[in-house]
């Protein structure tokens, strides 16, 4: 049995029948380094053009003509880390491949994993199970991920010195990324709904905290100082990390990915000043590259405790600004205006709520989103213990009760 439409009144929907300045650094030579693979999905102008945007917008998944301000029948929805510890189905998968980067660096895995939360809840976006921290490896920054202290990288960038070791993006150290990208594109194509396959990365300046920092943490006192102290240097990492960060958008494009979420997660952390100086301008030139050569493919910007950012970031030239739970749907939609997409923004605790709890949540995001350019998520990534009912009544709810009025 299906859920009960709240059959609260919204603006334009109702239940059912009543019912969204880069510092370029010049990277080395080698095999695979900054030279992108042969497209597999976007081989010919043709095939660009129908599913990286173009002119066949019938054959666009709902997510991505959301995304790009196109109208659609109801607000297409997916969760920030969908794949993941909640689902019996993965920590049975971990206890036998109990690594982390096996899990996400495996291409049968990576598939496999992505593919858990569409076999339980068909959501409309499929995002690639992986991390942000995922290419660093192929740029010369070696990492590891503790399962209980987290990512580690031992030998942090601090000095001038130390980006000597970097180099660009060599992708046949990422293949597992882009094979994965394509299977899952073959894996959906058939579907009743075929949902939008995924992609994303961490921005320059969230990857630098790990590089410079060389492991999480909560106050970011080392890289802070490191901007105040060493500017030149933040700069030089900074641009390493976008130029390759902008060849690694391109590639997973390129590899089946749809849209491309691009995760500043710790730009909340700066003063917005700081963040005019250190992150949105990186972000800004990866956008500028990825649209000159997928104009049509739609990115996203997420960055949490961003309320004080938004117009900041609606500068970056994304086309969608993800949201987290702390600022109200009404009020980013007044500062955004309606020539933006938003996604978001209910409060991942509300999955820990009753099955009206969660329904009420959806309609009061859905209502002050508005009907166009809306795509319901959460304001942060799925907590682990969340039931796993919650995430199957968020979506079910929103399909069938979640209706544009016409």
């Amino acid at each position: 049995m299906g859920p009960k439409c709240m059959g609260r009144a919204r603006p334009g929907a109702g239940c059912r029948q009543a019912r969204q300045g880069l510092h370029p650094a010049s990277g080395r030579s080698g095999h695979a380094r900054g030279r992108l693979p042969s497209p597999v999905h976007a081989s010919t102008s043709e095939e660009t053009g129908k599913w990286a945007g173009g002119d066949a917008t019938a054959e666009l998944p709902r997510l991505v003509k959301a995304a790009l301000g196109q109208e659609v029948d109801r607000p297409p929805a997916w969760m920030m880390r969908q794949a993941g510890r909640y689902q019996k189905a993965y920590r049975d998968l971990s206890a036998k491949y109990p690594g982390f980067r096996q899990r996400s660096e495996t291409t049968d895995l990576i598939v496999d994993i992505t593919l858990q939360p569409w076999r339980s809840f068909k959501p409309d976006g499929l995002i690639l199970f992986s991390d942000i921290l995922t290419p660093l490896n192929a740029m010369g920054i070696p990492f590891e991920i503790d399962e209980t202290k987290g990512p580690v990288v031992d030998d942090p960038v601090r000095e001038m010195g130390g980006l000597k070791k970097m180099h660009v993006i060599d992708f046949d150290q990422v293949d597992f990324v882009g094979k994965a990208l394509t299977i899952l594109r073959d894996e959906v194509k058939s579907a009743p709904d075929v949902p939008a396959i995924l992609g994303f990365v961490g921005s320059p300046w969230t990857l630098a905290t790990y590089v410079v920092e060389g492991k999480s943490t909560r106050d970011y006192k080392v890289i802070k100082c490191l901007c105040d102290s060493d500017p030149e240097i933040m700069h030089a990492l900074l641009s390493n990390l976008a130029e390759s960060i902008a060849l690694y958008c391109v590639y997973q494009i390129e590899s089946g990915a749809q849209s491309i979420q691009i995760f500043d997660s710790w730009g909340g952390q700066l003063p917005p000043s700081a963040w005019d100086t250190f992150s949105g301008p990186y972000i800004k030139s990866i956008v500028s590259q990825v649209k000159a050569k997928y104009p049509e493919v739609p990115l996203t910007l997420y960055a949490n405790g961003s309320g004080g950012l938004l117009e900041r970031m609606k500068e970056t030239g994304v086309d969608v600004i993800g949201l987290d739970w702390t600022i109200d749907m009404g009020d980013a939609r007044k500062r955004l205006g309606t020539d933006l997409s938003i996604q978001g923004n209910v409060d991942p605790a509300r999955l820990f709520s009753t099955k009206e709890g969660i329904s009420a949540a959806i309609d009061d995001c859905v209502a002050k989103a508005g009907t166009k350019g809306h795509i319901l998520n959460l304001g942060h990534g799925v907590m682990v213990g969340t039931p796993e009912e919650s995430v199957a009544h968020f979506f079910q709810y929103n399909r069938e009760c979640g209706q544009y009025k016409k």
